[in-house]
Protein backbone atom coordinates (compact mmCIF):
# COMPACT_ATOMS: atom_id res chain seq x y z
CA UNK A 1 0.00 0.00 0.00
CA UNK A 2 1.43 3.43 -0.81
CA UNK A 3 1.96 6.00 1.76
CA UNK A 4 2.30 9.68 0.68
CA UNK A 5 3.00 12.65 2.99
CA UNK A 6 0.83 16.01 2.86
CA UNK A 7 0.82 19.29 4.80
CA UNK A 8 -2.01 20.47 6.29
CA UNK A 9 -4.48 21.56 3.92
CA UNK A 10 -7.99 22.57 5.42
CA UNK A 11 -9.81 22.08 2.26
CA UNK A 12 -8.66 18.65 1.74
CA UNK A 13 -10.43 17.74 5.41
CA UNK A 14 -13.62 19.22 3.69
CA UNK A 15 -12.84 17.72 1.00
CA UNK A 16 -13.38 13.65 2.60
CA UNK A 17 -15.52 14.49 5.41
CA UNK A 18 -17.20 11.50 6.00
CA UNK A 19 -15.46 8.75 3.17
CA UNK A 20 -12.35 8.93 4.75
CA UNK A 21 -11.53 6.92 7.55
CA UNK A 22 -9.03 7.86 9.75
CA UNK A 23 -6.99 4.85 11.25
CA UNK A 24 -4.48 6.60 13.35
CA UNK A 25 -3.45 9.78 15.18
CA UNK A 26 -0.12 10.90 16.46
CA UNK A 27 0.99 13.51 18.33
CA UNK A 28 4.60 14.73 17.57
CA UNK A 29 6.35 18.35 18.43
CA UNK A 30 3.57 20.15 18.44
CA UNK A 31 2.09 18.66 15.00
CA UNK A 32 -0.92 16.34 14.87
CA UNK A 33 -0.34 13.53 11.71
CA UNK A 34 -3.55 12.11 10.95
CA UNK A 35 -3.51 8.91 9.24
CA UNK A 36 -6.34 7.62 7.18
CA UNK A 37 -7.29 5.89 3.87
CA UNK A 38 -10.00 7.23 1.68
CA UNK A 39 -12.86 4.91 0.31
CA UNK A 40 -12.22 3.19 -3.61
CA UNK A 41 -8.64 4.00 -2.87
CA UNK A 42 -5.40 1.87 -1.85
CA UNK A 43 -3.48 4.90 -0.98
CA UNK A 44 -2.99 6.21 2.64
CA UNK A 45 -2.78 9.77 3.16
CA UNK A 46 -1.05 11.10 6.21
CA UNK A 47 -2.44 14.75 7.04
CA UNK A 48 -0.21 17.38 9.14
CA UNK A 49 -1.95 19.47 11.34
CA UNK A 50 -0.77 21.46 14.37
CA UNK A 51 -1.11 20.30 17.67
CA UNK A 52 -2.76 23.54 19.44
CA UNK A 53 -2.44 22.30 22.64
CA UNK A 54 0.75 21.90 23.33
CA UNK A 55 1.23 26.00 21.34
CA UNK A 56 -1.35 26.79 23.77
CA UNK A 57 0.63 25.50 26.69
CA UNK A 58 3.79 27.07 25.51
CA UNK A 59 2.23 30.74 25.08
CA UNK A 60 1.27 30.52 28.39
CA UNK A 61 4.39 29.37 30.10
CA UNK A 62 5.79 32.21 27.85
CA UNK A 63 2.96 34.81 29.69
CA UNK A 64 3.53 33.46 33.35
CA UNK A 65 7.69 34.15 32.57
CA UNK A 66 7.17 37.73 31.05
CA UNK A 67 4.80 38.37 34.26
CA UNK A 68 7.26 36.93 36.64
CA UNK A 69 9.87 38.99 35.17
CA UNK A 70 8.05 41.89 35.39
CA UNK A 71 7.08 41.43 39.02
CA UNK A 72 10.45 41.27 39.63
CA UNK A 73 11.83 44.23 37.25
CA UNK A 74 8.89 46.59 39.43
CA UNK A 75 10.12 45.20 42.99
CA UNK A 76 13.94 45.49 42.80
CA UNK A 77 13.15 49.00 41.41
CA UNK A 78 10.97 49.66 43.99
CA UNK A 79 13.82 48.71 46.52
CA UNK A 80 16.72 50.04 44.79
CA UNK A 81 14.97 53.60 44.81
CA UNK A 82 14.16 53.34 48.47
CA UNK A 83 17.83 52.24 49.13
CA UNK A 84 18.93 54.98 47.12
CA UNK A 85 17.19 58.05 48.76
CA UNK A 86 18.04 56.53 52.25
CA UNK A 87 21.56 56.10 51.24
CA UNK A 88 21.26 59.94 50.07
CA UNK A 89 19.75 61.35 53.38
CA UNK A 90 22.10 59.28 55.78
CA UNK A 91 19.55 57.02 56.99
CA UNK A 92 21.57 53.39 56.62
CA UNK A 93 24.66 54.53 58.51
CA UNK A 94 23.08 52.43 62.14
CA UNK A 95 22.34 49.36 59.45
CA UNK A 96 25.48 49.32 57.68
CA UNK A 97 27.44 49.88 60.97
CA UNK A 98 25.56 46.87 62.74
CA UNK A 99 25.89 44.64 60.26
CA UNK A 100 29.68 45.34 59.27
CA UNK A 101 31.08 45.07 63.08
CA UNK A 102 28.61 41.79 63.82
CA UNK A 103 30.99 40.32 60.34
CA UNK A 104 34.16 41.17 61.36
CA UNK A 105 33.61 39.53 65.04
CA UNK A 106 33.71 36.13 63.17
CA UNK A 107 36.66 37.09 61.09
CA UNK A 108 39.44 34.39 61.19
CA UNK A 109 42.55 33.98 59.10
CA UNK A 110 41.35 31.09 57.02
CA UNK A 111 38.01 32.65 56.36
CA UNK A 112 39.34 36.14 55.37
CA UNK A 113 41.43 34.07 52.40
CA UNK A 114 38.12 32.23 51.53
CA UNK A 115 36.47 35.67 51.44
CA UNK A 116 39.29 36.91 49.16
CA UNK A 117 39.01 34.43 46.97
CA UNK A 118 35.38 34.92 47.00
CA UNK A 119 35.77 38.49 45.87
CA UNK A 120 38.26 37.67 43.03
CA UNK A 121 35.20 35.41 41.37
CA UNK A 122 33.51 38.77 41.43
CA UNK A 123 35.77 41.10 39.63
CA UNK A 124 35.72 43.09 36.83
CA UNK A 125 38.84 41.60 35.40
CA UNK A 126 37.68 37.80 36.25
CA UNK A 127 34.07 38.73 35.65
CA UNK A 128 35.06 40.27 32.17
CA UNK A 129 37.46 37.25 31.00
CA UNK A 130 35.03 34.85 32.03
CA UNK A 131 32.24 36.77 29.77
CA UNK A 132 34.39 37.06 27.17
CA UNK A 133 35.67 33.25 27.33
CA UNK A 134 31.90 32.36 27.29
CA UNK A 135 30.71 34.56 24.12
CA UNK A 136 33.54 33.36 22.11
CA UNK A 137 32.26 29.49 22.91
CA UNK A 138 28.58 30.20 21.96
CA UNK A 139 29.72 32.18 18.60
CA UNK A 140 31.86 29.01 17.72
CA UNK A 141 29.29 26.82 18.62
CA UNK A 142 27.07 29.10 16.19
CA UNK A 143 24.94 30.21 19.03
CA UNK A 144 25.20 33.27 17.81
CA UNK A 145 21.66 34.26 19.84
CA UNK A 146 23.33 33.26 23.04
CA UNK A 147 26.20 35.30 22.79
CA UNK A 148 24.24 38.54 21.54
CA UNK A 149 22.34 38.41 24.75
CA UNK A 150 25.08 37.83 27.31
CA UNK A 151 27.00 40.63 25.57
CA UNK A 152 24.28 43.11 26.00
CA UNK A 153 23.50 41.58 29.55
CA UNK A 154 26.97 42.44 30.55
CA UNK A 155 27.92 45.65 28.45
CA UNK A 156 24.73 47.15 30.27
CA UNK A 157 26.02 45.86 33.73
CA UNK A 158 29.33 48.00 33.01
CA UNK A 159 27.64 51.08 31.80
CA UNK A 160 25.23 50.47 34.66
CA UNK A 161 27.40 50.30 37.65
CA UNK A 162 29.84 52.83 36.06
CA UNK A 163 26.68 55.97 35.79
CA UNK A 164 25.32 54.66 39.20
CA UNK A 165 28.77 55.16 41.14
CA UNK A 166 29.00 58.67 39.36
CA UNK A 167 25.85 59.37 40.12
CA UNK A 168 25.76 58.84 43.70
CA UNK A 169 29.44 59.59 44.77
CA UNK A 170 29.07 57.60 47.52
CA UNK A 171 32.38 57.15 49.53
CA UNK A 172 33.99 53.84 50.71
CA UNK A 173 34.00 52.59 53.98
CA UNK A 174 37.37 51.76 55.56
CA UNK A 175 38.56 48.01 54.75
CA UNK A 176 38.91 46.04 57.18
CA UNK A 177 42.14 44.20 55.48
CA UNK A 178 44.05 46.54 53.27
CA UNK A 179 43.47 49.61 51.47
CA UNK A 180 39.82 50.14 50.19
CA UNK A 181 39.31 50.69 46.46
CA UNK A 182 39.68 54.29 44.56
CA UNK A 183 35.85 53.94 43.02
CA UNK A 184 32.88 54.81 44.47
CA UNK A 185 31.04 52.95 46.94
CA UNK A 186 27.21 52.48 45.57
CA UNK A 187 26.15 50.23 44.20
CA UNK A 188 28.33 47.42 44.94
CA UNK A 189 29.73 46.07 41.00
CA UNK A 190 30.65 43.41 42.66
CA UNK A 191 27.24 41.90 43.36
CA UNK A 192 26.11 43.80 40.34
CA UNK A 193 28.16 42.38 37.96
CA UNK A 194 27.81 38.68 39.44
CA UNK A 195 24.40 38.90 39.65
CA UNK A 196 24.26 39.35 36.17
CA UNK A 197 26.44 37.36 34.91
CA UNK A 198 26.63 33.97 36.77
CA UNK A 199 22.97 34.42 36.51
CA UNK A 200 22.79 34.63 33.20
CA UNK A 201 25.14 31.67 32.81
CA UNK A 202 23.05 30.02 34.94
CA UNK A 203 20.18 30.33 33.57
CA UNK A 204 21.50 29.49 29.52
CA UNK A 205 23.31 26.06 30.89
CA UNK A 206 19.88 24.91 32.69
CA UNK A 207 18.03 25.44 29.48
CA UNK A 208 20.57 22.84 28.12
CA UNK A 209 20.65 20.62 30.75
CA UNK A 210 18.93 17.12 31.12
CA UNK A 211 16.50 16.48 34.22
CA UNK A 212 15.32 18.85 36.69
CA UNK A 213 18.08 17.72 39.25
CA UNK A 214 20.21 19.46 36.78
CA UNK A 215 18.96 22.10 36.25
CA UNK A 216 18.76 22.51 40.27
CA UNK A 217 21.55 22.11 40.63
CA UNK A 218 22.75 24.86 38.30
CA UNK A 219 20.73 27.05 39.91
CA UNK A 220 21.79 26.30 43.67
CA UNK A 221 25.45 26.23 42.66
CA UNK A 222 24.87 30.41 40.92
CA UNK A 223 22.90 31.17 43.57
CA UNK A 224 25.57 30.39 46.68
CA UNK A 225 28.05 31.79 44.60
CA UNK A 226 26.41 35.33 43.57
CA UNK A 227 25.44 35.57 47.69
CA UNK A 228 29.26 34.74 48.71
CA UNK A 229 30.56 37.48 46.27
CA UNK A 230 28.40 39.93 47.88
CA UNK A 231 28.88 38.57 51.61
CA UNK A 232 32.59 38.61 50.66
CA UNK A 233 32.76 43.00 50.16
CA UNK A 234 30.88 43.36 53.23
CA UNK A 235 33.48 41.06 55.25
CA UNK A 236 36.45 42.57 53.41
CA UNK A 237 34.36 45.73 54.67
CA UNK A 238 35.33 47.77 51.14
CA UNK A 239 31.35 48.07 50.88
CA UNK A 240 28.50 48.71 52.81
CA UNK A 241 25.89 46.13 53.57
CA UNK A 242 23.42 48.56 51.39
CA UNK A 243 26.10 49.20 48.95
CA UNK A 244 25.62 45.13 48.25
CA UNK A 245 21.28 45.11 48.41
CA UNK A 246 20.98 47.63 45.47
CA UNK A 247 23.90 46.01 43.56
CA UNK A 248 21.53 42.90 43.75
CA UNK A 249 18.77 45.55 42.97
CA UNK A 250 20.28 46.91 39.97
CA UNK A 251 21.19 44.00 38.80
CA UNK A 252 17.54 41.90 38.67
CA UNK A 253 16.60 45.01 37.10
CA UNK A 254 18.57 44.79 34.23
CA UNK A 255 18.31 41.16 33.35
CA UNK A 256 14.33 41.63 33.67
CA UNK A 257 14.46 44.10 31.09
CA UNK A 258 16.58 41.81 28.54
CA UNK A 259 14.85 39.04 29.76
CA UNK A 260 11.23 40.67 28.95
CA UNK A 261 12.44 42.44 25.45
CA UNK A 262 14.42 39.19 24.43
CA UNK A 263 11.10 37.00 24.67
CA UNK A 264 8.92 40.06 23.44
CA UNK A 265 11.01 40.29 20.21
CA UNK A 266 10.73 36.35 20.30
CA UNK A 267 6.94 36.39 20.00
CA UNK A 268 7.15 39.04 17.43
CA UNK A 269 9.50 36.57 15.60
CA UNK A 270 8.04 33.88 15.66
CA UNK A 271 4.62 35.97 14.73
CA UNK A 272 5.81 36.60 11.31
CA UNK A 273 7.43 33.67 10.35
CA UNK A 274 4.40 31.80 10.54
CA UNK A 275 2.75 34.90 8.92
CA UNK A 276 5.39 34.69 5.75
CA UNK A 277 5.13 30.37 5.88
Amino acid sequence: MGRQMKPFDPALMRRYPVSTRVNQVHNHDGLRKVAGTRSGSNSETIVVIPNNDKATRKRVKIGFSLLGALLIDVTALFVFGWLAEEVLEGDTQKFDAFVRNTVHQVATPRLTHLMQAFSVLGSVAVVTTLSLLVICAFVYFHHARTAALLAITMLGAGGLDIGLKHAFHRARPVGFFGLSPSSYSFPSGHALGALCFYAALAAILSARARGRAAQFCIWIAATLLIAMIGFSRIYLGVHYPSDVIAGYCAAAVWIGMVFFLDRTLGKERRRRRMATS
